[in-house]
């Protein structure tokens, strides 16, 4: 819990304005009318509550469940444990990271307007059903993102403690985390896209029902490929150096915990 929460806590304070970016550039309003550059740090206050407990839920879920699937599995099976145990992490996780995103990501699109007014807005307009709108895309969208990254880092973290002849240290499980983070980031970038688009979308307008097909499918008539992979740069920055920071952060805070 205490590792988890302070890599999340980390990652998501470091690379807020690299976020806002990604967001204001999949913003349906585009970059500039979404902000540009102005107002990078607009929505921090939801990412700095909601980080420490949605990252803690994340790994107590993704350890747990990964020991107890080990239990008596062949060698073979273990890159479907790390998937199931990272989906399983993904589901709980968005239980608290989606209210938290939804703020957030409304701020970073107004930054003349707080994070409690926006908060108090859409509960008093669309109730606690609207601060769980895209809950289903934000899943649809980690899962896959995990079932890539997790499998991938243990995998490389496995194969250079075997060329090394011990376990990895945590930066050189940082290296790894980098790199599965961003191949992991650029392949699940449009579904990143789609639950934008729905968390943003007013109240009532098509997008705001969650659909993530017809999201992709009005993203793809509309943009194209480009408007898919709309902020897939910024993203892959991001999650490459949030990959590095959050996972070597999680080692690191680990081995002097335990």
């Amino acid at each position: 819990l205490k590792a988890g929460g302070v890599a999340g806590v980390c990652v998501d304070l470091i690379l807020f304005p690299l976020d806002t970016v990604k967001t204001r550039l999949q913003s349906p309003q585009g970059f500039r009318k979404a902000g540009g550059f102005r107002g990078i740090y607009a929505g921090v206050p939801s990412t700095a509550i909601g980080s420490f407990p949605n990252a803690a839920a994340f790994f107590i879920t993704y350890e747990n469940v990964k020991s107890l699937l080990h239990h008596g599995s062949t060698s073979y099976l273990t890159p479907a444990a790390h998937m199931v145990a990272a989906s399983l992490g993904e589901v709980v996780a968005c239980l608290i990271r989606v209210p938290s995103e939804v703020v957030k990501q409304r701020a970073q699109v107004s930054p003349s307007s707080s994070t409690l007014r926006i908060l108090s807005h859409t509960l008093y307009h669309e109730g606690i059903q609207g601060l769980y709108r895209g809950y289903k895309s934000t899943v649809l969208r980690e899962i896959p993102f995990s079932l890539v990254q997790f499998p991938l880092w243990e995998s490389l973290k496995d194969l250079w403690s075997w060329k090394q002849g011990h376990v990895v240290d945590s930066w050189q499980s940082a290296v790894c985390g980098a790199f599965a983070g961003g191949f992991a980031a650029a392949v699940t970038t449009p579904l990143d896209v789609a639950k934008t688009r729905i968390m943003l979308a007013k109240a009532g307008s098509s997008n705001a029902s969650g659909n993530v097909l017809a999201a992709l499918g009005g993203i793809w008539r509309t943009q194209g490929l480009s408007g898919l992979f709309a902020g897939v740069v910024p993203r892959m920055a991001a999650i490459s150096l949030g990959g590095f920071i959050f996972l070597g952060t999680y080692e690191k805070t680990r081995q002097l915990l335990l």
